[in-house]
């Protein structure tokens, strides 16, 4: 019905920048976000947007460094990182709600679609 594929993981020094995308396949209206989880830990809420891209929403650890956006018309979400530490090292993955499910959760439970995940390294 829904299938996400992230890209733009990778390898960057501390302070620098990546660019994470995630395609859409399947028509859908909802809110999307982006999870992180790292070795040992569980799965973390980052960023997560509302349908019409009216509305984000981040977790203090990255606000003022990420910014979520979207492109309806590609059914594409993006999220820019910057300022990149050591702590970002994680998995990224990217999520979607259902169907007119329009706002932002913090919680993976409440996403119904999940993307592979792709590897964040930042090095010291």
């Amino acid at each position: 019905q829904v299938q996400l594929v992230e890209s733009g993981g990778g390898l960057v020094q501390a302070g620098g920048s990546l660019r994470l995308s995630c395609a859409a396949s399947g028509r859908t209206y909802s809110s999307m976000g982006w999870f992180r989880q790292a070795p040992g830990k569980e799965r973390e809420f980052v960023a997560g947007i509302s349908a019409n891209g009216g509305n984000s929403y981040y977790a203090d650890s990255v606000k003022g460094r990420f910014t979520i956006s979207r492109d309806n018309a590609k059914t594409a979400v993006y999220l820019q990182m910057n300022s990149l530490t050591p702590e970002d090292t994680a998995v990224s993955y990217c999520a979607s709600r259902r169907s007119w499910a329009i706002l932002v959760s913090r919680e993976y439970g409440a996403y119904d679609y999940w993307g592979q995940g792709t590897q964040v390294t930042v090095s010291s």
